[in-house]
């Protein structure tokens, strides 16, 4: 009973204190997510006050969140929306792992951590944050923006390469044999395979079966399948994000308006308490030795990032202002960083503070660099013209007028 009292009293202080943190930022005009981090950072192990008793609950709220946020992206686009994105945004996904992924390679190998550190660290500087951007978009009102497909195009290659990179940096990390490593990798191509195919041919039967005009019926029908998906996407080896996504896609029309328009109150507070829940799982005392190095690379990939985001949008013949917008959005790092830097502790115990640090930047950055890196860069282009502005080279001077012929001459003509 005292347990059960001390859970109550510790998730209404922590519901209560996020609804007054997204209402002061709201009164600012600003992204909540930094203060539910910070929220949780102040609240977690090693800080001000821990909370123990609703630790698990908040664990488990926390993976919900995720789960919701990728599903209400999910619902935004159509199965084959999906597959004309991926054939079209592909070269942007190859310049997005040449970007981001080398710095954190490169940064694990001089810091002397080997070649299998150099990898996981490689994946999370490359692996931007659904999460994060997903919540971003929506509090900027800018789903419905000409930018952002090509946001979610490079987020949606990102999150299935993780269904080929997880089961291979898990084998470098176990040592297992090649035969082993390839059956996890076959595993995971499979899986995400059948659920494409399944939301691309029979996509219609899927929305058919799960519609409802009862309201209740539809959101325990939706919310179950979701969560039934991503779990079973998980066990196979497969991201529970990938699973919720795809659960998205799969779903159309009328179905999924009512779907995003029951589950979006949820997604909310789950999504709050998965930043707050990031945060908790963060010890202050273990980020300054690690902090100027976190921070180097954090700024080096948040340009990368912008340089990835203007590329892709350029492509897809978004305007300089949107290709601006879209590259402070992917600034942001987060929930993959995190289960990608907890798998290599294993082999470098170093990398988890590193990445913990890396990320809490960017994950506050974020939100920041989506809103203000388009009005910055539209200020300072005035600016850099008038810098690089070269002065107009002189006007040629007018020939001189030919002499009049002489008669001498004429005659002699």
């Amino acid at each position: 009973m005292h347990d059960t009292t001390e859970l109550l009293i510790e998730l209404g202080a922590i519901i209560l204190g996020l609804g007054i943190l997204g209402r002061l930022a709201g009164r600012v005009g600003f992204s909540p997510i930094p203060l539910y981090l910070l929220a949780g950072l102040a609240f977690g192990h090693g800080g001000l006050l821990p909370l123990n008793a609703s630790e698990e609950f908040v664990s488990t709220g926390a993976e919900i969140g995720v789960i919701l946020l990728l599903l209400l992206l999910g619902l935004e686009y159509s199965a084959s929306e999906l597959v004309t994105n991926l054939k079209t945004q592909y070269p942007s996904g190859l310049v997005d792992f040449a970007l981001n992924a080398v710095p954190g390679a490169v940064a694990a190998l001089v810091l002397g951590w080997g070649p299998v550190a150099a990898v996981a660290l490689a994946g999370v500087t490359w692996i931007s944050s659904s999460g994060v951007i997903a919540k971003v978009l929506g509090d900027l009102g800018r789903l419905g923006n000409r930018e952002t497909p090509v946001i979610l195009g490079i987020l949606v290659i990102e999150d299935l390469a993780m269904a080929v990179y997880l089961p291979l940096l898990t084998a470098l990390l176990a040592g297992l044999s090649l035969a082993g490593g390839s059956l996890t990798l076959l595993i995971s191509l499979g899986t995400v395979g059948a659920v494409l195919y399944l939301a691309l041919r029979h996509g219609r039967l899927i929305s058919r079966a799960v519609s409802s005009d009862n309201p209740e019926m539809l959101l325990l029908v939706v919310l179950g399948l979701t969560v039934l998906v991503a779990g079973v996407a998980q066990q196979l080896q497969v991201s529970a994000a990938v699973g919720a996504f795809l659960v998205g896609i799969a779903l159309s029309g009328e179905v999924a308006e009512g779907a995003h328009h029951l589950l979006a109150p949820m997604r909310d507070l789950f999504a709050a308490v998965f930043f707050v829940f990031f945060g908790l799982n963060t010890v202050p005392a273990d980020i300054p030795p690690v902090l100027v190095p976190a921070l180097i690379l954090a700024v080096i990939t948040a340009c990368t990032k912008v340089a990835t985001g203007w590329y892709a949008a350029r492509r897809a013949g978004v305007k300089t202002a949107g290709r601006w917008r879209t590259g402070g959005t992917l600034v942001a790092r987060g929930e993959f960083s995190i289960v990608i830097a907890g798998l290599a502790v294993g082999v470098e115990p170093r990398i988890g503070p590193l990445a913990t640090a890396y990320v809490l930047i960017l994950v506050i950055l974020g939100p920041l660099a989506a809103r203000w890196t388009e009005p910055l860069a539209r200020r300072g282009t005035p600016l850099v013209r008038r810098i690089t502005r070269r002065p107009a080279p002189p006007a040629p001077a007018a020939p001189a007028p030919e002499p009049e012929p002489t008669d001498a001459a004429t005659a002699h003509g």
